[in-house]
């Protein structure tokens, strides 16, 4: 077990939560496309969002996919702008 599965173990643990109702990667990478196409304290607001809208009966699938649409379509603030740079010369070439 990973230091991100003992967390989110244990916060689920705390707030009365089931673990398996987990879906991580789907909220990762919501949050990564949210923090490098907006702006990095964009990415925990959004999470929390997220998660407001999955309480009110959203999917958390869909939901996450209409998000990263979105931060995709957005102007990026400065450090959003860099991190994509980086991103960019990160990412392999075909």
């Amino acid at each position: 077990m990973n230091t991100l599965e003992e967390w989110a173990g244990a916060v689920c643990g705390e707030l009365g939560l089931d673990p398996a109702s987990l879906d991580v990667p789907v909220i990762l990478d919501m949050a990564r496309d949210v923090a490098h196409g907006v702006a990095r304290p964009a990415a925990p607001l959004t999470a929390y969002l997220l998660g407001v809208a999955v309480g009110q009966g959203r999917p958390l699938a869909g939901s996450a996919a209409r998000i990263s649409q979105l931060a995709a379509q957005w102007a990026p603030a400065d450090d959003a702008v860099q991190d994509r740079a980086v991103q960019d010369k990160a990412a392999p070439r075909d």
